[in-house]
């Protein structure tokens, strides 16, 4: 199969598959917002987790795929400057909102003692700000995509980064150099954290089965608790990021040996990380009660002032 047909495929796919899950996802839970009043925290960071991987998707995915069906000169100067920031940030925020998921569930999980209780009460309700305040700093960080991103023309640095219908120019080996380290450092700090938090999930949960061992054989309907759902849900979803995502930036470290990057090389790694945002929806889904409700059909029926059938 030739190899433009195979990469326009997967990239159609996740477009197909990304776009309307996420799109899903923000519209299910706005309505849970307009109709219970409120969202748990861990619902505010899935709603932000999702919107991040909507944007992905629009900003890089669709221009691949439009680039892999043989459509050319798409991009101006300015249009890759918003698109690769709005890509980078988004990324940055799937990567942030994931590890704060991670951490939040651990939170919630640890036993109730005193510093525990401190930051469940803290964590909980300050969940905005936290989330307003990571966006902010990926703002300021991934600015850099203003000042290197161009359209792509026949006059590029030895260190040029090849992006679908743009080029991120590097003028000197060590804005190259140091651009990718930081970021990547940045990635593997929170996939760190992230990893802690899932190990320490783990732990807790088995522990907890073992506890309550003899009152689940004695009853064996008895459902999974809640912690237990939301527990696993995450540690789905930090399977998958580890999966995509780290051979994402193990592919960007690689790249750092080499002077000129070839496009099916970033093309690749491109492949890789938005396939995290295309296919987690589908877990977050599959494990969130809130996702599998038909609110929009109660939403209806409350704007039309009539009693709800539930």
């Amino acid at each position: 199969m030739d190899t433009r047909i195979l990469k326009a495929f997967i990239f159609i796919l996740l477009t197909v598959i990304g776009i309307p899950g996420n799109v899903y996802i923000v519209i299910q839970f706005f309505l849970v917002r307009v109709l219970e009043k409120r969202l748990l925290p861990s619902n505010i960071i899935l709603l932000v987790l999702a919107f991040s991987n909507l944007l992905i998707v629009c900003s890089r995915v669709i221009l691949q795929s439009l680039n892999a069906l043989g459509i050319e000169n798409l991009m101006d100067d300015t249009n890759c400057k918003l698109s690769g920031y709005t890509y980078r940030v988004s990324r940055a925020m799937s990567i942030c909102t994931t590890s704060l998921l991670s951490c939040h569930q651990c939170i919630l999980i640890a036993p109730n003692t005193k510093i525990w209780v401190f930051f469940k009460q803290k964590v909980s309700h300050n969940i905005t700000l936290i989330i307003l305040a990571i966006l902010l700093m990926n703002l300021v960080l991934y600015r850099t995509s203003f000042m290197y991103a161009n359209a792509k023309n026949n006059h590029t640095s030895p260190y040029t980064l090849h992006l679908v219908y743009c080029d991120t120019d590097f003028q000197t080996y060590v804005s190259y150099i140091a651009n990718g380290v930081v970021f990547a450092t940045l990635d593997f700090l929170f996939v760190a954290m992230m990893a802690l938090a899932s190990f320490y999930i783990v732990y807790v949960l088995l522990r907890h089965e073992k506890n309550v061992k003899s009152i689940r054989s004695s009853n064996k309907a008895n459902n999974k608790s809640v912690e237990y759902k939301a527990s696993r849900a995450v540690i789905l979803l930090v399977i998958c990021y580890v999966m995509f995502l780290g051979l994402d930036n193990s592919m960007w470290i690689y790249t750092l040996t080499l002077s000129n990057v070839k496009a099916d090389v970033n093309d690749a790694r491109v492949m890789l990380a938005c396939a995290y945002s295309a296919l987690s929806p589908i877990i977050m889904i599959i494990t969130n009660p809130k996702l599998q409700q038909w609110l929009l059909y109660k939403f209806w029926r409350r704007l039309r002032n009539l009693p709800s059938s539930s």
